[in-house]
């Protein structure tokens, strides 16, 4: 199988999207806490969101005891209390 050659625009466009992936990540986190806000009461749908967060917390690098306290209270304020400070950690 022949090596994937980028151009430079390619490589920029990569590279950017690396150097800001925490931001990304982050923000899908926002996304998911609204979500999760607004799936109140349907329990199959909040088990699969709450799943999906628990996965972007450790994607992000948040510490297994920070994502167990937020996973054990399933409060979408307590998630977006922390994303807040999250991303103002991040000065971005």
């Amino acid at each position: 199988m022949a090596k994937q050659e980028y151009s430079k625009t390619q490589k920029k466009i990569i590279d950017r999207y690396y150097d800001n992936l925490d931001t990304i990540m982050l923000t899908k986190l926002q996304e998911l806490a609204s979500e999760i806000y607004l799936a109140d009461g349907k329990k199959k749908r909040l088990d699969q969101l709450w799943d999906r967060a628990g996965k972007a917390m450790a994607n992000i690098g948040v510490p297994p005891e920070v994502q167990a306290h937020i996973l054990e209270k399933r409060s979408p304020e307590i998630l977006a209390k922390n994303i807040e400070d999250w991303l103002k950690r991040t000065g971005k």
